[in-house]
């Protein structure tokens, strides 16, 4: 639910009767009472000043020529579902004032009442308001940090996208989500419509480079019956679908220039005419954009509109490729591995070898976190035994560690040959290692001896599981 626009003591109130005097009459009772109210003599006035402004009480007559109370009611709770509504109604027309309240009404007033016992409504509506406003902003701030939980990785990269998803997490407006294939961009924005306040409402995605131009055109916008051969009847389209949630525009980058064009007009006056129609509806949706393409450079060769990549650059979020954040590949292993386990139960897998986790560490995962994923998913399946061996890793994996291993033995080689040009009578220093490695080795030895279990390898060690991930995995 929005903000309130005032205090909850002052709140704002919109009277409607379509006799204007009466409106007026109840408006100016609440005023004297300290609080904010405008009148309106117009139920379809009333309807279009709930679009264009914020008004945290709703109070209307049950009937009126043009659109009737019910009706304002639902649209009403339609637009803001936490805005409490105030039906007044004649004493006569006590029915239609309980089924006010069946849909959704806060409470009725039955002409004539006092104006004491009016602002007393409101005012208890105006609380109830600000408690529910500030429930929701708790309930967010908690569904914000579980959700975002579900990104795993303690590199500084993650962490600075976790901050920005994080701040606009709440935000309307469009964000473009930028990364290579693999790396995670449709759920950064499944979880950026999560964590907003539109979760409880629809996420619709669609894939712009999947589908057709003229397809593409009513996927997104609809189209009414006879609009083109094969339209047997009319359908609303995925802006309509997505109205109070988030439309994602998967791989926006490939979406074609005159689709462009239309989707500018809808992101800038917040309606969609479909495709053959002559009526436009107005939309509530929050557009969230990716690709892994340069838009900038695109905007520039002129395959993109740079008015419409202006409009949904507001913030932009890059997913950086898994090789560039290595130290999150052992907790992402680990992730997987326990999901793999869980989803296929039959496996014998319960631990990977130190060999092969070394290997996963050396591997660029060209293909980022879906390559990743499926490649656990795959050992895990066709596992033989409890430990996942170097040999059951799929082929250009355990060539990434041979090739590691030939350049370091290379270098090695290298050095040795120029200590013994140098003259020297000793051996050649070649054993010598890092501290780094000593520990990836100690850790190592240690894990062989407690037969491969994690758990008791970092207990001996003193340290925790994770912290020993990091320790094979560092070279």
């Amino acid at each position: 639910m929005p903000p309130m626009s005032q205090s909850a003591a002052r709140g704002r109130t919109l009277v409607v009767d379509d006799r204007v005097e009466m409106a007026e009459t109840v408006a100016d009772a609440l005023i004297d009472a300290g609080l904010d109210a405008v009148a309106v003599g117009s139920s379809a006035r009333a309807l279009a000043l709930l679009r264009e402004e914020w008004f945290d009480v709703l109070v209307t007559d049950l009937r009126m020529p043009e659109i009737d109370g019910l009706e304002l009611l639902s649209r009403s709770i339609a637009e803001a579902p936490g805005r409490p509504v105030i039906v007044m109604t004649a004493f006569g027309a006590i029915d239609t004032a309980i089924e006010s309240i069946r849909r959704g009404a806060f409470h009725y007033l039955t002409k004539p009442f006092k104006n004491e016992e009016l602002v007393l409504f409101v005012r208890r509506a105006l609380e109830q308001s600000a408690l529910r406003s500030e429930a929701e902003r708790l309930r967010r701030a908690l569904r914000e940090r579980s959700v975002l939980e579900r990104f795993v990785g303690r590199s500084e990269a993650m962490r600075e996208v976790l901050e920005t998803a994080r701040r606009i997490a709440g935000a309307d407006t469009p964000a473009l989500i930028l990364g290579e294939t693999g790396t995670g961009k449709g759920l950064l924005a499944r979880t950026l419509h999560e964590a907003s306040a539109r979760a409880a409402r629809p996420f619709v995605t669609v894939n712009c480079a999947a589908i057709p131009e003229p397809l593409l055109e009513s996927e997104l916008f609809g189209h009414v019956r006879g609009a083109f051969t094969g339209a047997t009847e009319a359908r609303p389209g995925l802006f309509v679908e997505a109205h109070g949630g988030t439309l994602f525009l998967d791989e926006i980058g490939d979406m074609p220039p005159a689709l462009q064009a239309k989707l500018l007009h809808v992101l800038e006056a917040g309606v969609v005419r479909p495709v053959g129609g002559a009526q436009e509806r107005a939309i509530d949706v929050r557009v969230l954009a990716a690709t892994h393409r340069d838009l900038h450079e695109r905007a520039r060769t002129g395959a993109f509109r740079p008015d419409l990549l202006y409009r949904i650059d507001v913030v932009s979020i890059e997913l950086p490729p898994l090789r560039h954040r290595r130290e999150d590949v052992p907790f992402l292993v680990e992730h997987f591995f326990e999901l793999a386990r869980a989803k296929h139960g039959a496996t014998p897998a319960r631990r990977i070898a130190p060999e092969a986790q070394r290997a996963l560490m050396a591997y660029d995962w060209p293909g980022n976190v879906r390559e990743l994923a499926h490649a656990i998913e795959r050992v895990v399946l066709l596992a033989r035994g409890e430990t996942i061996e170097l040999g059951e890793l799929p082929t250009p994996i355990r060539a990434a560690l041979e090739a590691a291993g030939a350049s370091s033995s290379a270098g090695a080689e290298r050095a040795a040959g120029a200590e013994r040009a140098a003259g020297g009578d000793e051996p050649a220093f070649t054993a010598l290692v890092t501290m780094r490695e000593l520990q990836r080795r100690y850790a190592a030895y240690v894990l062989d001896r407690m037969g491969g279990s994690r758990g008791k390898a970092a207990e001996r060690l003193g340290i925790d599981p994770k912290t020993l991930w990091r320790l094979l995995g560092e070279s």
